[in-house]
C-alpha cells in the first residue's frame, strides 16, 4: 500500500478530500452499456445507495445501469456495493475501493461509508460524468485500491437562512454540493434579528410575523432533513438565543422586558436584542420551540446560539445558558453553542463551537468537545480579497490558500485533536441573496475545508492540493457551480 507523502501526487486521480492511501495497479475500468450496480441482497438501504449512484451516472452516460441484488447474477463490468462484517479501521464512514479491469468493488462497515465511497467513484470518472446532458464518453477510471476513512467525526458547513432566506430547493442544492466532498453535517441558522424562518405551531406568529414573509413550514423542514439524511448528512438546527432575537420579539413583544413591539430589522449590526431574563415565560417559550424542533430533527443536536448577547446582563447570561442546557437535554438532544456559552458550567455532552480566537482562553471541562470554526480561517462569508464584491472583511480576507493552510489541532494552544470534534465552515448571508452568491463564496473554498476535516494533516500540502483543485474546475463547471476563479489556482 502506497501512502501519500506531503507534496506527493495522488496515485489515483485528483480526489478531494485526499484518501488515506492509494495503490495504482495500471490500466482502467470502463463503464459500458451492460454495466450493472450490484448490492447486498435484502438490504433496502444499500439498494437506495445503489440507485443514488445509478442516478448520478445515467444522465451523462445514457446507460441503463440497473441496480440488482447480489445472487441474481451479473455480467462482467459490474460495480459491487457490499458491507463488511466490521473493520474497525474503517469506522462508520470509511471504505475500501478496489478497481479492477472487469469489476469495481466498494466495501464498508456501514452504509455511510459506502455513500462516501460513491463520491470517490464519481470523482474518478471524467468530469463530464456530472453533466446534466448526455455526453459521448468514454467513461473509464484508473485501476487500483483505495483505503479511506475520515480524520474528524464532524465535517460540516452552515447556511444562514435568517438574514436572507433561501428556498428549499436551494438548500437541497447546497446539501448536494457538500455531500460531493464527503461533508456530513449541515448546520441551519434558522433565526436571527432579521427573520424567524421555521414554523413553530405552539407559537405561530414566530414564523407568520417574525418570518417577514419567508419561512419553512414544518413539512418543508422535514423535507430538507430527509434529503440530507439520504446523503448521510445530519442537520443541526440553530435557534439563536438570548441575543439575535429581534424577529421573535416582533412576533411576541411580551418576551421583551418593556413589552413593546420592535420594528422589523434588515440591517447588519448585532448585539442590540435580548430576551427578557426576568420573564419566566421565556423558558416556556424556549421549551416549546425546542420540543417541536427536537421532534422534527432526528440528529442528536440542537444549536442554541448564545453569541454576541451584548444586551443581556452578564450576571443573567450564565444561569440562562445553564437552564437552557437542561431544557434541551430534557427534550432528548445535546446542546451546541458558540464560544460565549463556555462562560457557563457545561454538561459533558455540550459542544462549544469556536469562532472567536480571542475567546479561546475560557477554561473548559476536559470532557467538553470543541467544534472548530475560526472566523479568520473558516468563515465562508469573508471576502477572498479586498476586491471581492460579496462578503465581509471584519475577520480577515480568506483566499483559497488561507482557508486551506491551517490545522484545527494546533490553531489554539491546549486544544489538540483529542478535544476537537471536527470542523465547520459557516456561511453567513448578510450580503448574499441568491444561490449564485452562495456558490461564489463557498466554492472553491469548501472542498479545502472538507479536506481539512477528512484527510491526515501530514498528507496535506498546498502546492500539491492546488493542482488537484484545478482539476476540479471542469467538475464544478459540469455541476454548473458559480465558483470563484481564484488566481491562486491554474484552472483547467
Amino acid at each position: 500500500m502506497e501512502n501519500y507523502e506531503p507534496g506527493g501526487a495522488p496515485a489515483l486521480g485528483a480526489l478531494i478530500p485526499l484518501p488515506v492511501s492509494t495503490k495504482a495497479s495500471g490500466g482502467t475500468f470502463a463503464l459500458a452499456p451492460a454495466t450493472k450496480i450490484v448490492v447486498d441482497a435484502g438490504n433496502d438501504e444499500l439498494l437506495a445507495i445503489g440507485e443514488y449512484l445509478a442516478g448520478k451516472l445515467r444522465v451523462s452516460t445514457g446507460y441503463a445501469l440497473p441496480v440488482t441484488p447480489s445472487g441474481a447474477g451479473w455480467a462482467t463490468g459490474s460495480i459491487l456495493l457490499c458491507l463488511l462484517d466490521g473493520d474497525p479501521a474503517l469506522g462508520d464512514e470509511g471504505y475500501e475501493l478496489t478497481i479492477g479491469h472487469d469489476e469495481v468493488r466498494l466495501s464498508a462497515s456501514r452504509p455511510a461509508g459506502l455513500f462516501r465511497g460513491v463520491q470517490t467513484i464519481r470523482q474518478l470518472l471524467p468530469a463530464a460524468i456530472d453533466s446534466a446532458h448526455r455526453q459521448p464518453g468514454p467513461w473509464s477510471m484508473p485501476a487500483g485500491i483505495i483505503h479511506d476513512a475520515p480524520r474528524f467525526a464532524w465535517r460540516g458547513t452552515m447556511l444562514d437562512v435568517a438574514r436572507h432566506f433561501f428556498k428549499v430547493e436551494e438548500v437541497k442544492r447546497y446539501i448536494d454540493l457538500a455531500s460531493y466532498y464527503k461533508l456530513n453535517y449541515f448546520h441551519l441558522h434558522l433565526t436571527d434579528d432579521q427573520g424567524w424562518r421555521i414554523e413553530i405551531k405552539s407559537w405561530p406568529k414566530l414564523a407568520e410575523v417574525g418570518g417577514a414573509g419567508a419561512y419553512y413550514t414544518q413539512d418543508e423542514y422535514r423535507e430538507i432533513v430527509a434529503y440530507a439524511r439520504e446523503r448521510y448528512i445530519t442537520v443541526v438546527p440553530e435557534i439563536d438565543i438570548p441575543g439575535h432575537t429581534n424577529a421573535a420579539l416582533v412576533a411576541y413583544p411580551e418576551l421583551n422586558c418593556d413589552g413593546r413591539t420592535p420594528a422589523h430589522y434588515t440591517g447588519m449590526e448585532v448585539g442590540f436584542s435580548s430576551l427578557c431574563m426576568q420573564n419566566e415565560a421565556i423558558y416556556r417559550f424556549i421549551d416549546d420551540v425546542v420540543r417541536e424542533l427536537a421532534a422534527l430533527t432526528p440528529g442528536p443536536y440542537i444549536h442554541i446560539g448564545g453569541d454576541e448577547a451584548r444586551s443581556t446582563k452578564a450576571d443573567e447570561y450564565v444561569p440562562f445558558i445553564e437552564r437552557v442546557q437542561q431544557i434541551v437535554q430534557a427534550n432528548g438532544k445535546q446542546v451546541i453553542g458558540w464560544d460565549e456559552i463556555a462562560q457557563a458550567s457545561l454538561l459533558p455532552s455540550t459542544v462549544v463551537q469556536r469562532w472567536n480566537k480571542d475567546a479561546a482562553d475560557t477554561e473548559l471541562a476536559p470532557q467538553v468537545k470543541v467544534l472548530m470554526s475560526p472566523a479568520a480561517k473558516a468563515y465562508l462569508d469573508m471576502k477572498y480579497t479586498e476586491q471581492t464584491p460579496l462578503g465581509q472583511d471584519w475577520a480577515a480576507y480568506i483566499e483559497v490558500s488561507d482557508g486551506y493552510q491551517w490545522d484545527p489541532a494546533t490553531l489554539i494552544p491546549g486544544y489538540g485533536a483529542e478535544r476537537i470534534l471536527g470542523i465547520e465552515a459557516p456561511l453567513w448571508s448578510e450580503t448574499l441573496q441568491t444561490m449564485a452568491d452562495i456558490e461564489e463564496m463557498a466554492f472553491p473554498r469548501l472542498p479545502g475545508y472538507a479536506e481539512i476535516g477528512w484527510s491526515a494533516q501530514a498528507s496535506r500540502n498546498w502546492d500539491e492540493y492546488k493542482g488537484r483543485l484545478a482539476a476540479h474546475g471542469p467538475r464544478l463547471q459540469a455541476l454548473k457551480v458559480n465558483f470563484h476563479r481564484s488566481p491562486q489556482v491554474q484552472w483547467e
